[in-house]
Parts: structure tokens; sequence; C-alpha cells
């Protein structure tokens, strides 16, 4: 191995893409990010089509190893995506169909059928999960019944991360994380469950092998090198889910801590020691999963954070940057003179489970400035925050958070920050790592190619600004 290793971390997100190389200290090296190529149909549904995402890693992997000195000091790789999305395969690796966009409600059939044929309680019995449209066994279900030639062909269904992995490696597995996302594993016994597949008409096969994050997998395919300039001695580990590869990497993994992620969405997850039993909790919208540091999390949070702050920029505010709408509103006294903004531009957020909730501005008047309303939404998104967490922390059983780490692209927001910490009555410690996902999945393939003996030594390793 060579005396100064590099890892390389690929961050597959619904706004961008990433490829970063990091020291193994933490310290990123080299980078690069694109776009996500989203497509979208007339009747309004979302996807990608996973070769274009492809190519699009194969780029970035290309730009990062021009960026490195000595490209053969990688040794090790993670994948972090989106849940939710699917990509199906035939037997050559070959995508049957368009990867349905995790946040694509085109599968509510499919979710109704679900709640019909198994029922609410019984899929949250063994899935730990509330029945949503977004989640992967929707969609696949969503293949069989639209799109039937495509899925008499599929072979394997993987996750956006499985699928990157599966190119870069040729070896087809997931992650704990990412299958928690499928609404079709075992929770607890950590396994495919094959009762509830075959109930619902599903072959079992069609699922991956079920591995930890972290895994290794093997090497990076010789044609892959030849391709991207990476060396052919680079390993290629199982990545995961990309809010829990955040949390992983921020060491957010003690029970009762808090990881505030907010991107386009905004996420608060909170390791704890044992799934939630209580169908109640599914009821409400919450979810959880198997965390990637062995134990399990609880997930809440709102559906639109950063996507609502952009679409008042990109509606109301035209030519008017963050920064500017930011100065503007820290200006407006708190209450924003009796302004408030409903955040539920695509649903309601736990605990109020409510797919066809809508937004709005309330109580408004004639002399009221975009600075008012930027403010009003700014605070409407703190009060939605607090009124999901409240019963997430009840369910876990914490009286009051311990550490509330906030990261992500809207971490340095300092308004939404002053009002969150006061609306929640809690300290925020903001960590100045804008790339915690890339980090987290680049220290699973630290992990994988023994950069790191464990979990610990990597956490121990990685310098962190707060």
């Amino acid at each position: 191995m060579p005396q100064h290793p590099l890892l390389l971390g690929i961050d597959i997100g619904t706004t961008n893409i990433k490829v970063i190389a990091f020291a193994s200290t933490g310290t990123t090296v080299a980078q690069a990010s694109t776009p996500t190529p989203t497509h979208q149909h007339a009747n309004g549904w979302v996807y990608y089509l996973p070769e274009e995402v492809w190519q699009r890693v194969v780029g970035l992997i290309r730009h990062v190893v021009a960026q490195l000195d000595n490209p053969q000091r990688i040794v090790g790789i993670g994948v972090a995506s989106y849940g939710e999305t699917g990509v199906p395969v035939d037997a050559h690796g070959e995508p049957t169909y368009e990867a349905i966009a995790w946040y694509d409600d085109r599968t509510m059939p499919q979710a109704r059928w679900l709640e019909t044929a198994v029922g609410l309680d019984a899929l949250f019995g063994v899935t730990g999960v509330a029945l949503q449209p977004i989640l992967g066994l929707c969609k696949l279900l969503w293949l069989r019944d639209q799109a039937p030639e495509a899925f008499a062909r599929t072979q394997t269904w993987l996750n956006m991360a499985d699928y990157i992995t599966y190119r870069l490696c040729g070896v087809p597995a997931t992650d704990y994380s990412l299958a928690s996302r499928m609404i079709c594993m075992d929770l607890q016994r950590r396994r495919w469950a094959i009762d509830l597949l075959t109930q619902v008409g599903v072959n079992p096969a069609l699922l991956p092998p079920l591995l930890p994050g972290g895994t290794r997998l093997g090497p990076i395919r010789r044609d892959v090198a030849n391709t991207t300039g990476l060396p052919t001695t680079a390993q290629v580990a199982v990545g995961g889910h990309d809010h829990v590869c955040g949390a992983l990497a921020l060491g957010v993994t003690k029970p009762g801590d808090l990881l505030n992620s907010i991107g386009t969405a905004e996420a608060i997850f909170i390791p704890v020691t044992e799934p939630i039993l209580d169908p109640q909790y599914g009821q409400e919208g919450y979810t959880q999963g198997v965390h990637l540091a062995g134990n399990y999390y609880i997930f809440g949070g709102l559906y639109t954070s950063g996507a609502a702050i952009d679409w008042f920029r990109r509606n109301f505010a035209a030519g008017a940057d963050h920064a500017t709408l930011i100065a503007e509103a820290t200006q407006i006294p708190a209450g924003s003179h009796g302004a408030f903004f409903l955040p539920h531009l695509r649903q309601a957020s736990p605990p109020h489970l409510d797919l066809a909730a809508r937004g709005a501005f309330i109580s408004l008047h004639a002399e009221m400035t975009r600075s008012v309303l930027f403010r009003a939404l700014v605070e409407g998104l703190a009060y939605e925050l607090r009124y999901s967490l409240e019963p997430l922390l009840r369910y876990g059983g914490f009286a009051q958070p311990g550490t509330i780490y906030v990261s992500g692209g809207g971490a340095h927001n300092t308004l939404y920050n002053a009002i969150k910490a006061s609306v929640l009555g809690h300290p925020l410690t903001v960590v100045d790592v804008k790339e915690t996902t890339a980090l987290g999945a680049a220290l699973l393939g630290g992990i994988g190619n023994g950069v790191y003996r464990n979990l610990s030594e990597a956490l121990h390793q990685i310098q962190l600004t707060q």
C-alpha cells in the first residue's frame, strides 16, 4: 500500500454528482462535480438514464485523476447515493429500463395495492418502514405492471450506488442502509423478507446480496481502469445511503446525537440501539434503517427545505442570490410581521403523513416585501423541523437530543441556523465539511481496503472542522 494512500468517494446526489479524492485524514485532495442529468416525461414522471449517470461518473473520475501527481495512490473506492431509485439490469448488466427518480410518485397505485394486499402494519412489522410510493419495492412492482417486457429481461435490481459500484468492479451487491429503503428487507434479521416478496409475487433472486457497507467487493475492472486512469489495484467496497454516509463521516453514531442534514430536502437522523416496533411510528411517516455503524437510526425531516428556498428565489427574487436574500431577511423582526409559510411543496412531513398536502403563504398583506416573505419561509422551515423532531425524540426515548450536528449545502445559511437554534431551543454544531456524503463513502472504501482496521480507527484519523 502507498505511504500516503488516497480514497475516492463518489456521491450520486439529487442535484449533483461528485467525485472526491481524500487523504486518509479526510482532507480533500482533488474533486470534480457535475449536475445530475435528470429527465422528465410530458406527464411529469422524472427519471435518470443509468448509462448517462455512469458516463458522468467516468468523466468526473478522469478529471480527478488528472489533478493527482500520482493516481497510483488511490487504493479504495466507495459510492453513496440517494435511496429509493433502482436500476433494473439484465444478465449482462445492461439496464432494461430508465431509473425512476427517488421522489417520482408514478408508483402510487402500487403503494395502494401493497396497502390492500399486505397491510400497513404488516409491512411495518417486517421492514420497520412506513409505506410510501417512493420506496424501492413500489418501483419494482411498477416495472412489473407497466413495463412487463423490461421486467421479464431484468435479472437484478440494483440501487443507484450499487449500479455504479457494479460498473466499477463487476460485483452486484447492496448494503443494509440502502436496502432499508426498499421496504422488502427484514429490519431486525437484516435479510431480504422472503415471505413478503413471495406474497407480492416478486422473485427474491432479483435482489442482490446483502452485505455491510465497507465490505470489499474486488478490484477495479481493467477496462474501467483503462478508461478512467484509476490503478487496477484500487479496491471497491460496498457503499451506502447518502444520508447515512454523511452521518458516518461526522461520527454521528452515538444514540441520541442528531444529524440535521440540509440539502434539497432536510433530514433528521438519530442513531438508536434498537429499531422502533410501534406501528404508530410508521403511520406517522417516520422511517428507520440500519446504520452503517452497525446499529440503527430513526429518521424524519422535511421533504422540501433547500428546494423551497430555491423555489422562492427562482420565482420571486429573480437576479438575487442567496446571500442577498439572507441579508435582507435578517433585517426583518422575528415573526415576519405575521406572515407564515407552510413548506409542503411536495407533501406534508412526518408526523402528519399526507401525500396530498400543499404549501401556502398565510396572513399576507399588501405592504409585505420579498424580504418579509423570505424570512417567513425560513421560519416556516424551522417550525416544521421542530414539529417533526419532537415526536421522533419521544419514540427514541430521548428527552432532548445530544449534540445537533448541522451539515450539507444549507448548513452555512446563518439566518436559518439562528432561527432554527431559537425554535429548537438547542445550540447547533455546524460542521465545516461540505462533502460529508462523499467522505463517508470514501471511508467505506478505506475500511474495505484495510486503510482503516475498523470504523473507530477511521473516525479517529479524520479531522473535521466545527
